[in-house]
This record gives C-alpha cells, structure tokens and sequence, in this order.
C-alpha cells in the first residue's frame, strides 16, 4: 500500500547527535555535486559513499546519505531538482559515511530501508549476537523496512528492484536496480578505478564481491549506468575491469594462502605490486582483507564507522 503523503519539517543537522567519526571532520567545505545519470535518476556525490536519487511526481528516493553534518547540504541538492519531501532513503550496507544522514533524514519522515543484517549492525542493543559491531545508532537512524532477499518499489514510474547478494562488501549489501532507467546503484561491493575496501569483520569476502559483479554484468547491456559506493559514474566495462582485477588478485593470494603464509607474510610479498600504478588506494589493506577472507592466519582489526 502507497503510505499516504505527509509532509514534514526539515530537520537542522546540528540538532540530532553526531557519530563520532563525523564530528572529527570539518565538513564545511564539502560541496554536493549533481550529475545526471538517467532519466529522473541523478548521483550526488560529496563526502562519503556516492548517493543515488530518484525524482518524480511520487516524492524522492534517496539510496545513502553520507554524513550527518551533510545533511542540509544534500537536502538543498535535491531542492535544485525537485520541491518534494525525501520519502524513502534505502542503505546499501551500515557503514557511517553510507548510513550517517538516517537520523535526519528519519526525523525528517523518511522510512529507511535496508536488509536485515544493516538494522542489526547498527542496533546491537536489540541484536547481542551482532558480530563486530558495538556502535548503538540513534533510534531515527534505524532501518524501520527490511527485507532478507529482495524487495521491489514501485516508485516514479518505475520498478526499482532492490537485491541482496551474498557477503561481498559487508554481509548486509544491497544492489538497487532501476530497471526502466537502466541504472544499477551498486553501494560498496563496487568502488570505481581503486581497490575496494572489504570488512572482514562484518562479514566481508572477497568472492562475495567477485559474485556481486558477476551478477550485475548478467544484467547489464551496453547502455547500463552504474553508480559505483565511490568513485565515477560507470558503465558495464568498468565494473568488468574491476571483477577481473579481483579474480587475478583473489586467485594469487589463494595459492599464498594454501601455502600457509599467514597475512602479514602475504602483504609484504606485493601480490599486487603490478597492479598498484592503476588499482593503488591502500593495496596493503585490500591484500590483507582478501587474505584475511580467504582463511590467511591473523585476526583482522575492529570495525571502523564510517570507513569506506
């Protein structure tokens, strides 16, 4: 059932509390920028995951909202598109820079949606069994939807299809497909031009993420738009080049694993040494994490919110 329309007062950022990873950074000079993706479909990116946002006559759909401090910011974005109040903002994981705007965004009558892993990493009071994660979100910032597999909106005019995929990025990734606008907002399972972050602690494996790209190039044709967690607007041979560069690093690093290198043996012999020139943001960090993912000896260190 379409929930009845309802408008609500925006909520000043400085209001609601601030996690902490946020109110150590000076936000100030972020500016949100808009790009055109599709047809009524935009990315806005700032600081933190990159946003996706769909506009049309049934009010804006939002997936991620960055930073709290943000907030007013990326409401004015949308203010330069459309007049409507945000209805739905959809979390692709529960990382900070991905999930930080919900208390606002929620106080302001948003429902947040997410899979059901999200609600309980960042609701550990409710979840004791939650595995990693100690950070308590405000009661507004919770996802009040979740799904466990998949859930479609029929919103704008269009059928978005929302999809969990196994654990890649995080155990509570989401896929957003805007099947009409041919557009996919892929969260972090996919960072652009760089090696991807992936949270052991949450979760996190890098054949999940191999398999994510697997699963949108099997749904992609020459025209698809991907929205990417960070970096540029992309298309299919992007996200094709990212899945192969996984594939070469997963597959060297499983052969060092087999071997019984532990982590740290296997970050100091460089398997991605020649790599590095195009994929290099932290390649010391992804190599331990894919390690780490694939059985390497060496527990990982705790989960950072707002890492990306």
């Amino acid at each position: 059932m379409r929930l009845a329309r309802v408008l609500f007062p925006v909520v000043v950022a400085g209001v609601v509390s601030v996690p902490l990873s946020a109110r150590q950074r000076d936000f100030s000079a972020v500016e949100i920028e808009t790009q055109r993706v599709a047809e009524g479909v935009y990315m806005l990116t700032g600081s933190g995951g990159n946003i996706g946002l769909s506009i049309g006559e049934d009010g804006p759909f939002v997936i991620d909202d960055q930073f709290a401090p943000l907030t007013e910011k990326i409401q004015a974005a949308i203010a330069e598109l459309t007049s409507g109040v945000v209805r739905f903002v959809l979390n692709t994981h529960w990382h900070g820079d991905h999930t930080g705007g919900n208390e606002n965004f929620g106080k302001a009558g948003a429902m947040i949606v997410a899979h059901e892993n999200v609600r309980k990493r960042m609701n550990p009071e409710e979840f004791r069994e939650v595995m990693g994660n100690t950070n308590q979100a405000p009661p507004d910032a919770l996802p009040v939807v979740t799904f466990t597999d998949a859930v479609n909106l029929y919103w704008n005019g269009d059928n978005i299809r929302v999809f969990h995929v196994d654990p890649a990025h995080t155990d509570g990734d989401a896929i957003v497909y805007f099947t009409n606008a041919n557009t996919f907002h892929m969260g972090d399972t996919f960072f652009q031009g760089r090696y991807p972050f992936i949270d052991v602690n949450s979760g996190g494996h890098v054949d999940g993420v191999i398999a994510a790209a697997d699963r949108v190039l099997s749904m992609v044709d020459s025209n698809s738009k991907i929205i990417p967690g960070h970096g540029a607007l992309s298309g299919p041979d992007d996200l094709r080049d990212y899945r192969n560069m996984l594939i070469t690093v997963r597959d060297r690093i499983r052969v060092m694993v087999n071997e019984g290198l532990t982590a740290d043996q296997i970050v100091a012999a460089t398997p991605t040494a020649d790599l590095d020139d195009t994929w290099g943001s932290s390649p010391d960090r992804f190599v331990r994490n894919v390690a780490l993912s694939l059985g390497a000896q060496e527990a990982p260190g705790p989960t950072i919110p707002g890492i990306q």
